[in-house]
């Protein structure tokens, strides 16, 4: 009789412990799915995360999503845990995308992890089997386009002054970004129809480590201090909107956007909402949507492509050498947003509501 009554004892008390979390049946069966996002300080990461954790786990899939808090080491160790726990693919932004994770990452191929390059090219690893990402060297040639058209260089105007910022030289999307941008900026700068008063117009000149905006705020102050007293600044090239952010809050510290001394013409990336904001108020000018649902979904497609032991769809397999490898690469495009489309691209999208940008409060005042 005891033996009898134990079995629906034993799978009530199953249920018990599963309801309670103790046992997690979610999505196990189909696969397990680590994913690596560099910090939460910075809202575009935070959107990537949690789109793919909801599109894997709406599919079946049991997620761990870690955020590295922009340490390397923090990565490193999140991987070697996810790793431990017996993740089946490994999605990956990497904060340091040089070289830090080649030995963890040589660790989870050998124990038979597909690992997916996450918008940030991981450098010098073989193991990389995928890359979803944007077209950043278009980025890159928005940005350089919308001075070249907001000054009328191709009209002829100008001399105009510009300063040039560049991102982090651990990011290799970053050097994708300058080099389209200065693909239209620099023949205006030979021809000094632009003209950069402080002469700065390599990469490692205006790079900005680790995407910093306080690190991009203070380089202004300077550039300001030592080269524009007397003259103005037209334009400034910003390849991230959290840069940009730092930027204009040095230009309204000597009266930029104030009455008779509007802001240059400031372009940006990843339309954050603070920017986006921005834009409709006239500081910052411009900056570049990359759909972060869009790149989820590409992401979870070449997961789930892995995972069932088929080739992932892509469209580029030249341009993204890491030097160990051409990693195939799936390129989203970007687009171009100011105050003259982002309520069509953003709102009419559903990536933002009215709501959010203030437009409905604004309305009512």
């Amino acid at each position: 009789m005891r033996k009898w009554l134990s079995v629906p004892i034993l799978l009530l008390l199953m249920l018990f412990l599963s309801a309670c979390g103790v046992i997690d049946t979610s999505g196990s069966e189909k696969g397990y799915i680590g994913i690596s996002m560099p910090t939460k300080s910075s809202e575009r990461w935070v959107n990537d995360g949690e789109n793919m954790k909801k599109q894997f786990e709406k599919l079946g899939y049991k997620t761990d999503l870690q955020y590295a808090e922009d340490v390397v080491e923090n990565q490193t160790a999140q991987i070697e845990n996810m790793i431990t726990k017996g993740v089946d693919v490994l999605v990956v932004a990497p904060i340091d995308g040089q070289a830090a994770l080649t030995t963890v990452l040589e660790r989870a191929h050998k124990q038979g992890i597909k690992i997916i390059a996450y918008d940030r090219l991981i450098q010098y690893s073989d193991y990389i089997d995928y890359y979803a990402t944007f077209d950043n060297f278009q980025v890159g040639v928005l940005q350089g386009q919308y001075i070249e058209q907001k000054l009328g260089l191709k009209d002829g105007k100008g001399p105009f002054n510009i300063e040039i910022f560049a991102g982090s030289p651990d990011d290799n999307n970053a050097y994708f970004f300058f080099d389209g941008a200065m693909s239209i900026l620099q023949p205006y700068i030979d021809s000094g129809r632009l003209v950069v008063k402080s002469g700065q117009t390599k990469f490692n000149q205006g790079a900005t480590l680790r995407w910093d905006g306080a690190v991009a705020q203070a380089r202004m102050d300077n550039l300001l201090s030592a080269y524009y007293t007397e003259d103005r600044l037209d334009a400034v090239l910003s390849p991230y909107d959290g840069i940009s952010i730092g930027v204009i809050s040095s230009l309204k510290g000597i009266g930029y956007g104030s009455a008779g001394k509007p802001m240059p013409v400031i372009t940006g990336q990843d339309a954050e909402l603070a920017s986006i904001k921005s834009i409709i108020h006239g500081q910052q000018t411009q900056t570049i949507f990359k759909d972060t649902r869009q790149l989820a979904e590409k992401a979870v497609d070449m997961a789930t492509a892995v995972l069932n032991g088929e080739k992932a769809d892509v469209n580029d397999t030249k341009t993204y050498d890491n030097g160990a490898k051409i990693v195939p690469s799936f390129l989203l495009n970007p687009v171009s947003v100011d105050q003259t489309n982002y309520d069509s691209v953003l709102v009419g999208s559903g990536y933002y509501t009215a709501e959010q940008l203030g437009q409905k409060e604004e309305v009512a005042q």
